[in-house]
């Protein structure tokens, strides 16, 4: 229920709440991911051009009877798409994700919002890696062996569980030194 006075105190105070429980709530389910797929290269694959494909994607993940709040998360930013993730083990309700893929909005929406409103966990760690990384992506790293092999040495921070150094030799060893692509 909004204010009659939009431009009130009452209206701000609702707009600090709902940006309090944004931040919350990505603190305690959301996840910043940078991932790396093996990619053959070839003509007109200038981007494949080191045999991987980066990606990156900003994601929260919560059960069917909690999908409201994704749908309130994908308004809040204005960007990405709630899905279902069907489960197929013992649990009783499927899963949904609310997820930005796209750089643009993670450049223009989502990374500039949590700049702005730091997370306050071990997770504003793994963001801020994350954004370090999207950058990257978008000035082009990623178009040659040493900007990979640096959002690589980034993108191992976020998950440690999840090594990069098999990756990173990889990049170092067994590619050739490719040029710096335009895109």
């Amino acid at each position: 229920m909004g204010s009659e006075n939009p431009d009130g105190a009452d209206n701000q105070q609702e707009r600090l709440v709902r940006i309090g429980w944004v931040v919350g709530f990505v603190d305690g389910e959301g996840c910043f991911s940078i991932g790396f797929v093996r990619q053959g290269g070839g003509s007109g694959r200038n981007g494949y051009a080191i045999g991987y494909q980066v990606t990156h994607e900003f994601v929260v993940v919560q059960g069917a009877r909690s999908k409201h709040a994704l749908d309130e998360l994908a308004g809040f930013f204005g960007a990405g798409q709630v899905a279902v993730n069907r489960r197929s083990d013992d649990h009783r309700e499927d899963m949904y994700r609310f997820v930005v893929r796209k750089r643009s909005d993670l450049l223009e929406k989502v990374i500039p919002f949590f700049e702005l409103h730091p997370l306050q966990t071990s997770k504003a760690h793994d963001f801020d890696c994350f954004a370090r990384c999207v950058r990257l992506i978008a000035q082009g790293r990623h178009l040659d062996r040493n900007g990979m092999i640096e959002i690589a040495e980034i993108a191992e921070q976020i998950n440690r569980r999840k090594s990069r150094r098999d990756l990173i030799r990889i990049l170092r060893d067994h590619t050739p030194d490719t040029p710096r692509l335009a895109g």
